[in-house]
């Protein structure tokens, strides 16, 4: 369950696109002659999301959508910066490049909460929190990719190992492999998320909003708990340490048979099935290892959630009729079915993903487990929850836990030695930028 960031983009990609936005977005009073036109910023293929702009375009008079091409997240982030500050050319819907509490802390977004609130019964219900802060919404919700596991059932079955239920389970079968040269999991050293997930995955969050004050508690029972999981797998040797910096490196590390289960979700299933040569056919899916004793549960918060809504849109009704047609309208979703991928973009928002869960599901890559991927999702789906709170100054948190996390995986401190770390590093920051903080 990894975590994806980019570099910053050329400079002048940023200076070409203000050229090109310089005459764009709409009067400051929010009214037009004719259809109201929302810019739609985003770095996804156009082949995707093109489709979706055409069939809103084609199914409503009063307003239009106008997709403007971004380079990458950062790039993008920069632009909406560089506009929110002129308070000229300001898009009104962003693919997201951040978590929304930081954004709004900033300063870049707009408060929709009075426009979104009468649609929220339209979305799922664990995906509005995402895109939450301070009690108001900032963004339209698109909602989260279930998780589950896949595991190599054919180098499991080769040495008897059984299919965990458990996370101690896991740490069971891992030692068992590991007689055989076999890692069970791979942390990569620069992406502290397994430890992230394992936290919400027990109810766990490191922030909480209590008035104006934050409450600050990285080292709660939820916290311990997930800790302990990966404390086991590090001291054990469990684990490979495999980076995703080098991905060619990392797929074939994957598919050699070394390394036999996998936390995923439904985006990454095509780039296995078609990066995968050895194993292809002998991964299955199954039910993500729980913590024993507790209710079934996934994670569900996705980090930078939601379609943006920046600060000086002119048009915020518009938009956020707009952004939840495009995550909730079943033509919409529809829109975008990929002929190449045969796949339609995962529609998370929704309450209801049956219509498109085939589609995400690879012909080759589960062999003949392929048939037990839709309940394995569809479980994953139903059973997720959402108990993790995004404090302001999280993004510089999650780099330091970053560093933090190297030093876990090769042994160099505890995690609860961590967490401690960061219980102090994030009260102090916190303190330091005047924000009210217990912890």
């Amino acid at each position: 369950m990894r975590t994806r960031h980019r570099r910053m983009a050329a400079v002048a990609s940023t200076v070409t696109l203000s050229v090109i936005l310089a005459g764009c977005g709409s009067d400051g009073e929010g009214k037009a002659d004719g259809p109201v036109t929302i810019e739609w910023w985003s770095w996804d293929e156009a082949k995707t999301i093109q489709p979706v702009v055409d069939k809103f375009n084609s199914t409503h008079d009063d307003v239009k959508i106008k997709l403007v091409k971004q380079t990458d997240s950062v790039g993008a982030g920069q632009n909406v910066r560089n506009v929110v500050a002129s308070g000229k050319g300001v898009p009104c819907l962003v693919k997201n490049f951040g978590e929304v509490p930081g954004l709004a802390g900033e300063g870049l977004l707009t408060d929709i909460t009075k426009e979104l609130e009468p649609h929220l019964k339209e979305f799922n219900p664990v995906a509005p929190p995402s895109v939450r802060a301070g009690g108001a919404y900032y963004a339209i919700p698109t909602g989260f990719n279930p998780t589950f596991f896949m595991i190599n059932r054919k180098v499991y079955d080769q040495y008897g190992v059984a299919v965990p239920k458990t996370w101690d389970d896991v740490i069971t079968a891992g030692k068992k492999l590991k007689q055989h040269g076999v890692q069970i999991m791979n942390l990569a050293g620069e992406d502290p998320s397994t430890l992230v997930n394992l936290v919400q995955q027990a109810g766990g969050t490191w922030y909480k909003e209590q008035g104006d004050t934050w409450k600050v508690d990285f080292l709660s029972p939820e916290s311990l708990k997930a800790a302990d999981v990966v404390q086991q797998l590090v001291d054990n040797g469990l684990v490979a340490n495999q980076t995703y910096q080098d991905r060619p490196a990392l797929i074939k590390y994957f598919d050699s048979g070394k390394m036999v289960s996998l936390p995923t979700q439904t985006w990454q299933l095509a780039n296995y099935e078609i990066n995968n040569k050895k194993s292809l056919g002998d991964w299955q899916p199954v039910d993500l290892p729980q913590f024993a004793g507790a209710d079934f549960t996934t994670p569900a918060h996705l980090a930078n959630a939601g379609l943006l809504v920046p600060k000086g849109c002119a048009h915020v009704k518009e938009a956020v009729e707009a952004g939840v047609w495009m995550k909730t309208d079943k033509e919409a979703i529809n829109a975008t079915y990929r002929k190449d991928t045969k796949q339609y973009e995962w529609p998370g928002a929704v309450k209801d993903v049956t219509p498109w869960v085939d589609s995400v599901v690879p012909e080759k890559l589960f062999g003949p487990h392929k048939s037990e991927a839709r309940g394995v999702i569809l479980k994953a789906f139903e059973h997720a929850k959402d108990s993790w709170t995004v404090g302001p100054n999280y993004t510089g948190v999650f780099a330091e836990l970053q560093d933090q996390w190297a030093k876990i995986v090769t042994k160099k401190i505890t995690v609860k030695a961590a967490l401690q770390h960061m219980q102090e590093f994030t009260v102090r920051d916190l303190k330091s930028k005047n924000i009210n903080v217990e912890g």
